[in-house]
């Protein structure tokens, strides 16, 4: 099992990973959304998180905000697993893990969506046949399944249709069995 613990990353290596990750927000479309990704060392060493951060506007007709983790060592992992786990924090609002694959198009991605509850650490599980492609919000008719070794990107979105600050905050992301 390969795994992004953001629990062990500390100065340097916290700062690294923090570039790793950059903002896709609805700004490509008009839209005034804004987010982060962030790593944090925590209060007590060795208890960092990543955090997804950001505030949702639905003006101008916006309502979304992500972020991508350029690809890398992990990214690669995950092309020798069965699936993905997050051990993540949440407000109580709706996300997707998103997954870039070689199979479909650049602009489209494949995605899973979950509801962490608010202020309680959750681990979720997720097998590849679990995430369905779309692209631009909608479902793409006839693309493939995904397949673990087409991946080369992972991301975050929020797009609940609900205006206002969110933040998900993530201790782990394991590529599993």
């Amino acid at each position: 099992m390969s795994e992004l613990s953001f629990t062990t990353l500390v100065d340097e290596a916290a700062r690294e990973e923090a570039r790793r990750w950059y903002a896709v927000n609805d700004g490509v479309m008009g839209g005034v959304s804004k987010s982060a990704f962030h790593v944090t060392e925590g209060l007590h060493a060795g208890q960092g998180e990543g955090r997804f951060v950001g505030d949702i506007s639905l003006e101008n007709g916006g309502g979304f905000a992500s972020v991508r983790r350029e690809p890398g060592a992990f990214e690669r992992a995950l092309t020798r697993a069965g699936g993905i786990a997050l051990r993540v924090c949440g407000d109580g609002r709706t996300y997707q893990l998103r997954i870039k694959s070689r199979a479909i198009d650049e602009g489209c991605a494949y995605r899973v969506a979950f509801t962490p509850a608010k202020d309680e650490w959750q681990t979720w599980r997720f097998a590849w046949h679990e995430f369905e492609a779309v692209c631009r919000g909608r479902h793409l008719v006839g693309a493939p399944a995904l397949a673990a070794g087409d991946i080369y990107q992972l991301g975050l979105l929020i797009a609940d249709r609900r205006g206002g600050d969110f933040c998900l905050r993530l201790a782990r992301i394991d590529a599993v069995p």
